[in-house]
């Protein structure tokens, strides 16, 4: 997951990864892909063996994991990848939520006319992922709306600190998604967001993009219910 030097006119060469950071991207995908779950030990030596290199980026890697909190240290057990308590879970998602209708309703003041053109062909790709009955190129479509979304609000730190926590729920979010009929409510949650910010109504953006994230009565409680005890903390 090397990044390629950017060459652009005007605009900065960017340095390539080093073996660590590339290590921690590595992880981390791994992580929001559901193959390191929550509770599960990062045992150092397995990862160098694993990944071939030394410990030493591993230790680098562990590092920035823990920074963004998607692993933690337990003292005599070890690091682990972050599990989050129930009422933890919920005021995150509570936070996620106003988060999310705040990017909305600075995308429907702000987007660009090449901005909801590009939200209407993801939308598209997303309902042919739906009729496909691909839950996983459904989940990963939805997430790059969620990121035009926040592109489209024009506020880097909004957009930076919304997309951290996103990835530090990123274990658990998969479980909203394939709640039954989740799929289905996302695409008609998503064209209200659309038209909202098409229509420049912010108040109406915002408020639907909360309710899109956020869990309220029997959506709260099925989705406690889904999560297995293991990925609890």
């Amino acid at each position: 997951m090397s990044q390629i030097a950017e060459t652009s006119p005007g605009k900065p060469a960017r340095r390539p990864l080093t073996r660590a950071e590339e290590l921690r991207q590595d992880l981390e995908r791994l992580i929001v892909e559901g193959e390191l779950k929550p509770g599960d030990r990062l045992d150092e030596t397995e990862i160098a063996a694993r990944f071939s290199v030394s410990r030493t980026p591993v230790r680098e890697a562990i590092k920035g994991l823990v920074a963004t909190g998607l692993v933690e240290v337990r003292g005599r057990q070890g690091t682990m990848v972050t599990q989050l308590s129930i009422p933890m879970l919920i005021e995150m998602f509570d936070l996620m939520a106003a988060l999310e209708g705040l990017c909305a309703r600075l995308a429907a003041r702000r987007a660009s006319r090449e901005e909801k053109a590009a939200m209407l062909e993801i939308q598209e790709r997303l309902e042919a992922a739906f009729e496909e009955g691909d839950p996983v190129a459904f989940y990963w479509i939805n997430e790059e709306f969620h990121d035009l979304l926040y592109a489209a609000a024009h506020t880097h730190f909004l957009a930076s600190q919304t997309i951290a926590l996103r990835l530090r729920l990123s274990p658990y979010r998969r479980q909203v998604t394939y709640q039954p009929g989740k799929m289905r409510a996302t695409l008609s949650e998503h064209r209200e967001i659309i038209d909202a910010i098409d229509a420049g109504d912010s108040d109406r953006a915002m408020v639907a993009a909360s309710e899109h994230v956020r869990l309220l009565g029997d959506h709260l409680s099925d989705f406690i219910a889904t999560i297995p005890p293991h990925l609890l903390g």
